[in-house]
């Protein structure tokens, strides 16, 4: 974060979050508090992002949309704040404001002028500011797959290859069996490991692997049941056996952040990649999905479950057999912004975190 001035007494303000934007209890359980020691303003460089910008001034950075001056509207519009922009922070409305430095004031010094928020057509959206670190999850809108039941049992599968070649790679013709559904542009996935709920042990479901994209070069015809494809992109090695998916179509390019419109209690369930500990900028995945309240955009705290541990000092019961226990606090670690979401499963991005996330972490509803 560049360009900070924090001038003044420093005042605790706080702005009910807004009931259009969330369900009506949620409004009235949930307040978006200003640091006490946040700035006065900030100018927008290049590379901030409003995630990043809000967590300069509130506690919760995830809150951001419920203290600017703007309504939904305009808070869902992805081109309106740009580098250079001043924000400031309006201490007695509790609101978050654009200003915009303009021309020279009477006595020659430099003036700024408050307005409101205003269209700007030139070179729009090209150097707006994101919402949050979009670079970081636009492989994960498109590429990784949840196969949650048997969503790819009649998916159409690779059933040779040119030359009868063991792999094929980008520019290789490939031989499709399955009904394409009037498709031409597909995905190819190698189903990969299981994902195992935390509490019930049960498998839920199976993060595919992507393999890249295929492009349909000429459908079945003449007796033949069989499809001929173009190897468009490779990521992984392809083959035989691989099945293959309609192109996703393109993702939402901006995200409004806000609480879940029911209570979620979900558990991490896995870590992409396959690695142990997460920190921030990293995505994992949780064991609650669409059918469960999460959309895109739902922010969820992170917390590590609390150990259960002996209480020495108590009571041990009848002739001192007992084991008298007690279970700790759960302790919160950080937050998680859900990008992708499936049935009964999402795939959420770590925004922040003070300590790494691990394999059955509590992902909940913001407190």
């Amino acid at each position: 974060m560049k360009n900070f001035s924090t001038v003044g007494v420093r005042l605790l303000a706080a702005a009910l979050i807004s009931a259009a934007a969330v369900a009506p209890a949620q409004a009235q359980a949930l307040r978006c508090a200003f640091k006490p020691n946040a700035p006065d303003q900030h100018t927008v460089v290049k590379g901030d992002t409003l995630w990043d910008i809000s967590g300069a001034f509130l506690e919760k950075p995830w809150c951001w949309p419920q203290v600017w001056d703007l309504n939904r509207e305009e808070i869902a519009n992805p081109h309106w704040i740009y580098p250079g922009q001043v924000i400031l922070f309006d201490r007695a409305a509790g609101r978050l404001r654009l200003a915009k430095r303009l021309g020279v004031t009477d006595d020659g010094g430099a003036g700024t002028v408050r307005l409101s928020p205003q269209t700007r057509t030139e070179g729009l959206g090209r150097d707006a500011i994101p919402s949050i670190p979009a670079g970081v999850i636009e492989p994960f809108l498109s590429q990784p797959l949840i196969i949650e039941g048997d969503e790819l049992k009649d998916a159409p599968r690779i059933v040779a290859t040119a030359e009868n070649r063991v792999i094929i790679g980008k520019g290789d013709k490939a031989y499709v069996r399955g009904n394409l559904k009037g498709g031409t542009s597909f995905q190819a996935f190698r189903p990969g490991k299981p994902l195992v709920d935390p509490v019930t042990k049960k498998t839920v479901g199976i993060e595919a692997f992507y393999l890249g994209t295929l492009k349909l070069q000429k459908e079945a015809a003449g007796g033949s049941d069989v499809h001929t494809f173009i190897v468009a992109s490779a990521k992984e090695e392809m083959g035989a056996g691989d099945q293959l998916m309609l192109m996703p179509p393109m993702p939402m390019q901006n995200y409004v952040p806000h609480p879940p419109a029911t209570q979620v209690d979900a558990r991490v369930l896995a870590i992409y990649n396959g690695v142990t500990h997460a920190g921030q900028n990293q995505v994992v995945s949780v064991n609650r999905g669409k059918l469960d309240g999460l959309d895109v955009g739902t922010v969820l705290q992170l917390y590590h479950v609390g150990q259960t541990v002996t209480d020495q000092g108590a009571s041990k019961g009848w002739h001192n057999l007992g084991n008298p226990q007690v279970k700790l606090p759960d302790e919160e670690v950080g937050s998680l912004f859900i990008f992708r979401v499936f049935n009964h499963i999402a795939y959420g991005l770590i925004m922040q975190v003070t300590e790494p996330v691990v394999v059955g972490d509590v992902a909940r509803t913001p407190e």
